[in-house]
């Protein structure tokens, strides 16, 4: 009971206190708890960042409980050989993802399917030797993508254009041996491309890509070396120094396919065309055109010693016709002079009709000029 004459307004104070504090004490514990999700098992996190780091744990699955708001997820030096296309299904805000130094030998085509924010995306020393053409479709924003030691041997078309945004690619130390021009065009922001380690073969399929690199020099865009392995004549070259006109029998060799290509058609070329028909017996049937395939020509690589050697050719004989064409020059200006001089002398001394001596001595002279 209160005594009389007292006031209960200080307690009613505490209470009217009480009350917002526990409210915004709730609010801060309920926002806490959605912005911190529980990390997943072994892995660490980070709150400010929200960075899920699970490198170097020996994982062989992809963690499934890694939480929605994670923005970077780093799971390289792993032992990841293989992805379900729902591995990264909740991860809508990821940003970065690095699946470096893994055993990744296929990706599933919707693998990153759900990953529309991505930006940056490490593939780094896996097992990856081919990959599907819808893999980067759905990767608008996506600036830095890293395909480097793998055993890719070719690049399907396609595959990037769904990348306007990409500015730098690295395709390090692979087995590539060409690239198609195509496959290059859509990267109108690509400002970085790293392909050396490669064993590049610098013929007639790499003649095209060599022009887009050109266009891609001249926007400014940086390359490391493109090093040709094969013809044996430009190895250890840069692509990008070797003349256009050691591609000019490219288009000889296009000629001809296209001329090939109007002959009429025949059956398609196989194993058993190239066995001749055994004869029928009865009497001598007549002879049929032959139907045998046509053996392709393998184009013949470039050969720089064999095109210095015709230009140094061409060069000494312009060289011995240019000096002959002088001298012979040189013999008419001489020979004019001197009959001019024998025509001047031989007015001053006009000897005398039926005079036996000057025309003895007349002759004399003509045969001492010539």
């Amino acid at each position: 009971m209160l005594a009389p004459g007292s006031s209960p307004k200080p307690r009613t104070r505490l209470v009217l206190q009480w009350k917002p504090i526990s409210w915004l004490t709730y609010w801060i514990a309920l926002c806490a708890a959605e912005a911190l999700p529980a990390c997943p098992f072994s892995c660490s996190c980070d709150s400010r960042s929200l960075e899920v780091d699970c490198s170097g744990l020996g994982l062989t699955v992809v963690p499934p409980d890694v939480p929605a708001a994670t923005r970077t997820l780093l799971l390289q030096n792993n032992r990841l050989s293989s992805l379900p296309s729902w591995a990264f299904a909740n991860l809508s805000s990821l940003q970065r993802l690095d699946l470096s130094n893994n055993f990744l030998d296929r990706l599933p085509r919707a693998a990153f399917g759900d990953l529309a924010n991505l930006t940056e995306l490490q593939l780094r020393n896996n097992s990856l030797r081919a990959l599907d053409p819808e893999l980067l479709r759905h990767l608008p924003r996506l600036r830095h993508l890293d395909l480097s030691l793998n055993g890719l041997a070719r690049l399907p078309p396609g595959l990037f254009d769904g990348l306007p945004a990409l500015r730098s690619l690295s395709l390090r130390a692979n087995r590539l041996q060409s690239l198609d021009r195509l496959t290059f065009e859509p990267l109108a922001s690509l400002q970085l491309l790293q392909v050396g380690d490669n064993p590049w073969e610098c013929d007639c399929h790499l003649r095209d890509f060599k022009h887009w690199l050109e266009w891609f020099s001249y926007r400014g865009g940086r390359l490391d070396q493109l090093a040709c392995t094969l013809p044996k004549e430009l190895r250890g070259k840069d692509m990008r120094v070797v003349p256009m006109e050691m591609f000019n029998y490219c288009s000889q060799l296009e000629d001809e396919n296209s001329s090939a290509g109007l002959e009429v058609p025949g059956p398609p070329c196989t194993k058993a065309s190239l066995e001749p028909a055994k004869p029928k017996p009865g009497p001598e049937p007549e002879p049929e055109p032959s139907t045998a395939c046509p053996q392709k020509q393998r184009p013949r690589p470039v050969s720089v010693r064999r095109a210095i050697g015709t230009v140094i050719i061409a060069g000494v004989v312009c060289g011995i016709v240019c000096i002959m064409m002088v001298v012979a020059a040189a013999y008419g200006c001489i020979y004019a002079s001197l009959m001019a001089k024998y025509h001047r002398e031989l007015k001053k001394r006009q000897p005398l009709m039926g005079d036996p001596e000057g025309e003895h001595e007349d002759q004399k002279q003509i045969s001492s000029v010539a």
